[in-house]
């Protein structure tokens, strides 16, 4: 006879499905209860992040619950560091209870998150990322995590943002996409300026090799 297995006992290891390890002091709390979310759905447990609904007639489940309980709960301690699992911790504590304890803690240092996430969108700036990729990537997910706690940033704040956090190698093209009316979106700003970049890197790579056969030319050449 064919025994059923659930989901969850086919996970051997939860840090490939949540890459995330939450911290106490972060700004990632709503990527990581996202993606934890959808791990939770695809491995039909979702249920267990809710106030329990097990109905008392459906015994099989009823007797299930406890364990498939207990190993939503190891993920949710497995994806977060040390420092909010002590602050979390509490015995006999089922997976519902610690993802609201959790809720909980960043919830109530919202305002706290807020004003550090708003000094770090105001302060990026392009020269301390080792690609206009990452620089672009970094702009956006500062305000979604924004948007998530309800300061919502409008595309023109975010563009302007992205503009003015440009190094003076791109000031002609700043120049010429700051007084754009309206302001485009910020994906195509984004796609812009990468390509902006490759275009720079193309023409520091010509003008090395160039300057290379110059210099080889001139070493050959007869007194």
């Amino acid at each position: 006879m064919d025994i059923k297995i659930h989901p969850t006992m086919t996970v051997s290891n939860i840090k490939n499905m949540v890459p995330i390890t939450l911290e106490a002091e972060t700004t990632h709390y709503t990527t990581w209860t996202t993606l934890f979310e959808v791990h939770c759905r695809a491995y039909q447990v979702y249920d267990h992040l809710k106030p329990s609904t097990v109905a008392a007639a459906d015994a099989k489940a009823a007797t299930l619950w406890p364990g498939i309980d207990a190993i939503v709960l190891q993920w949710i301690y497995g994806t977060i560091s040390n420092d909010l699992l002590l602050i979390i911790l509490k015995p006999k504590q089922t997976a519902h209870q610690t993802w609201t304890a959790i809720a909980t803690h960043f919830n109530d240092n919202k305002s706290a998150r807020q004003v550090q996430l708003q000094q770090q969108f105001s302060n990026i700036r392009l020269e301390n990322f080792s690609s206009m990729a990452a620089y672009c990537q970094q702009v956006k997910h500062l305000a979604d995590q924004l948007d998530n706690i309800g300061a919502p940033v409008d595309n023109q704040r975010l563009v302007t943002q992205l503009l003015s956090g440009l190094t003076e190698q791109y000031e002609s093209i700043f120049a010429v996409l700051q007084h754009q009316e309206p302001l485009p979106e910020f994906s195509e700003r984004r796609s812009r300026l990468t390509m902006e970049e490759n275009k720079k890197k193309s023409q520091t790579t010509h003008a090395a090799a160039s300057a290379s056969t110059a210099l080889a030319a001139t070493t050959t050449s007869p007194a």
